[in-house]
């Protein structure tokens, strides 16, 4: 290789960079694709700091720093030599109208997973979770949720759109189920007494050992076919200071991307990235995070 494709593989980082990982940006669902990446830019439900909407942009726009590493450490493969990806884009919808936002998003990722995708989501605020379940819902059946975050997000009092609200939809409506659910991070207040999932809190996320962790979420799901909901402030805010609602004493990006790897052999169908708000962001750490943990998540497919 000349000195000059180097300059022009260089080049190429950021060159044209409207998708992720500069994956081709497209609608088609043919039989060449695997996964299919899709934006969801909707934050109408963030009961604090609006901003997510701008997180699927600044998801892709970090992954840049991505693209230059053909295998990423410390996988021992190349990920697109095993696994094809289209950018879906962000999905559309009516400024404001949040009825219409669920109706599409449900919609069009039934009509992914009809065509035999994986697809891995990137928020907006985490109520879009909720239509995204509906979807997987119909083509799964109940799911067992693997959630990282700050909140349980199951409060039962809020209003009908509040991302602190759709996980108590969701188990009535047995898009998922709790008893084969596992939270991950939590240090908010919530109901012990009447909480129906597995909580691993913020305390012992950062106390025990990674392989203590992700033995326990695989005793808790078993070969249920498994959702990755991530809300990025599960990590720490030194370490995602760009999100809506950040908490004290989370988990490093590092503990995070472990406990990814660690989940490769359940029976991932999906993933969400969600909470990542660009504007309280600094140097793009929250966005870069994000799709850091993206891509972990496609080499645990890919690794299958």
């Amino acid at each position: 290789m000349t000195g000059n494709e180097h300059f022009i593989a260089d080049l190429s980082m950021y060159a044209n960079n409207y998708s992720f990982l500069g994956r081709p940006l497209s609608r088609e669902l043919g039989d060449a694709v695997d996964v299919v990446v899709m934006g969801i830019p909707y934050d109408l439900a963030t009961t604090g700091r609006s901003g997510a909407r701008m997180g699927p942009n600044g998801i892709r726009q970090a992954s840049t720093n991505l693209r230059w590493e053909t295998t990423r450490w410390p996988w021992t493969f190349s990920l697109f030599d095993r696994l094809s990806v289209n950018d879906y884009g962000d999905l559309e919808f009516r400024p404001g109208d949040s009825h219409d936002m669920m109706k599409i998003v449900a919609a069009e990722c039934t009509k992914i997973l009809s065509a035999g995708k994986a697809l891995l989501s990137f928020g907006g605020d985490h109520f879009v979770t909720l239509p995204l379940l509906r979807g997987f819902n119909i083509h799964h059946g109940p799911l067992a949720l693997i959630h990282f975050d700050a909140h349980t997000d199951t409060d039962s009092k809020g209003g009908p759109f509040d991302h602190g609200t759709m996980f108590f939809p969701a188990i009535e409506e047995r898009l998922i189920d709790p008893f084969k659910s596992i939270q991950i991070g939590i240090r908010t207040q919530y109901n012990y007494e009447m909480h129906p999932f597995k909580v691993i809190d913020g305390a012992a996320a950062n106390d025990l050992a990674v392989e203590e962790i992700i033995a326990l979420v695989y005793q808790c799901v078993g070969d249920s076919p498994a959702y990755i909901s991530f809300d990025i402030d599960c990590l720490d805010p030194a370490y995602a200071p760009g999100t809506g609602t950040p908490v004290a004493g989370g988990i490093t990006t590092d503990r995070a991307l472990k406990l990814i790897r660690g989940l490769q052999d359940l029976n991932l169908v999906g993933m969400d990235l969600v909470e990542v708000a660009p504007p309280y962001d600094h140097s793009d750490i929250t966005s870069l995070a994000g799709a850091t943990l993206a891509l972990e998540f496609l080499y645990c497919l890919a690794a299958k």
